[in-house]
């Protein structure tokens, strides 16, 4: 009878550790070190995971360094994964080419080499197999570099996955690179599902709730939502991050007469406003309502705005006003829950309750789905 060992894993780029959220269902498996540039968000690592030694401070530091690799040394770390920023790749960032964040791979590469652990893997946004940096005075690929560097040791496997290929409700594409040292057997991706989980199937159940228009007075916002308090209740009675999202009128007017799956700029009257009146031009994946049932769309960054790509609810009829038009409920972006729900992170995540909505929510735009993190630690264990 074999005795599985205890998977030790070294995080770097933590952030607030969306991606390991899961870890702890899998027996044996822990994240014992991990490091975080910034200051706040490794505060709220250290929160949610006070069983972890987060060491904050920028790893290209020399001194940082070493305390990480001590620390990993001292506590027999036998897994990394790295996450390194992607917002000079991602292309819904500006995709610079020089960006400085392009090259933080090369401390994550550093720390595999003088760590040798069993096995890593590095995870980022697809044009990152496909991304050059200036290395030792060259411009060379990302991933000739890490072959270059590695590939002595480790098996590599560069691979481009799509999350809802493995139970997650969310379309998000990401770049994974699997390394596994040539005395162990090799890492390898879980199986696909057989079926794409829906937003039906996820947020479905969750009642109407209406959003809060800030530039409306009292008279006018309850004769438009006269059961906002009534639903507000019910959501929160649900989960605290169930939050009515707030909204200007004029966007929120759009997204009432825009069907499920619709864009509010193929509505034949109530398209998208500036203040002046005038008609938005932007591209049809904003002021757009997402399909009940399909995964939902990536969650970016800016997740909270109705402006921004993909972001509604999808909605459902409601009835026809006084002129005999159709009216949509949930005229309004998801819910902090309802990210949370779709990133696949559990309901006791003990995330902190004095945490900020907004800080939450540009953070977990940044996460890779951990439902899906999760099964592919299951490989190894």
């Amino acid at each position: 009878m074999s005795i599985q060992r205890n998977i030790r894993i070294l995080s770097l780029f933590a952030n607030i550790g969306v991606a390991e959220a899961r870890l702890n269902e899998i027996d044996g498996v822990e994240v014992v070190v991990a490091n975080e540039l910034v200051k706040r968000r490794a505060e709220l690592y250290q929160r949610i995971y006070p069983h972890s030694k987060m060491i904050c401070g920028d790893i290209l530091d020399d001194a940082i360094y070493r305390q990480v690799v001590d620390c990993c040394l001292e506590n027999q770390v036998d897994v990394v994964m790295a996450t390194p920023p992607c917002q000079g790749i991602s292309t819904a960032g500006q995709q610079i080419e020089d960006d400085e964040r392009n090259s933080l791979t090369i401390p994550a590469l550093h720390a595999i080499s003088d760590l040798r652990p069993r096995y890593a893997i590095l995870e980022n946004v697809p044009g990152y197999l496909k991304t050059s940096i200036v290395y030792n005075g060259e411009i060379k690929l990302i991933t000739d570099i890490i072959s270059d560097k590695l590939s002595a040791h480790y098996h590599i496997s560069f691979n481009v996955i799509n999350t809802d290929d493995y139970g997650v409700p969310q379309t998000r594409e990401r770049a994974i690179i699997l390394l596994s040292r040539r005395d162990q057997p090799i890492w390898q991706l879980p199986n696909k599902h057989n079926k794409k989980v829906t937003m039906r199937e996820v947020i479905g159940n969750i009642p109407q709730i209406d959003p809060f228009v800030k530039d409306l007075d009292s008279i006018r916002f309850h004769k438009l939502f006269p059961k906002y308090e009534e639903r507000r209740k019910v959501a929160l009675s649900i989960s605290k991050w169930n939050v009515p999202p707030t909204h200007i009128f004029r966007q929120v007017r759009a997204m009432r007469y825009t069907p499920t799956g619709c864009t509010a700029f193929d509505n034949e009257e109530f398209k998208p406003i500036k203040a002046n009146g005038d008609f938005v031009k932007g591209y049809h994946n904003t002021y757009r309502r997402q399909n009940w049932d399909t995964p939902a769309y990536t969650v970016t960054m800016d997740n909270r705005k109705i402006s921004s790509q993909n972001n509604v609810h999808p909605g459902r009829p409601i009835g026809k006003d006084e002129k005999g038009r159709m009216l949509y409920s949930d005229a309004r972006a998801l819910t902090l829950y309802e990210l949370m729900k779709i990133m696949s992170l559990p309901d006791d995540w003990p995330i902190p309750s004095d945490t900020q909505e907004a800080f939450l929510r540009r953070i977990i735009g940044e996460g890779i789905p951990p439902l899906f993190v999760k099964q592919l630690f299951c490989m190894i264990r």
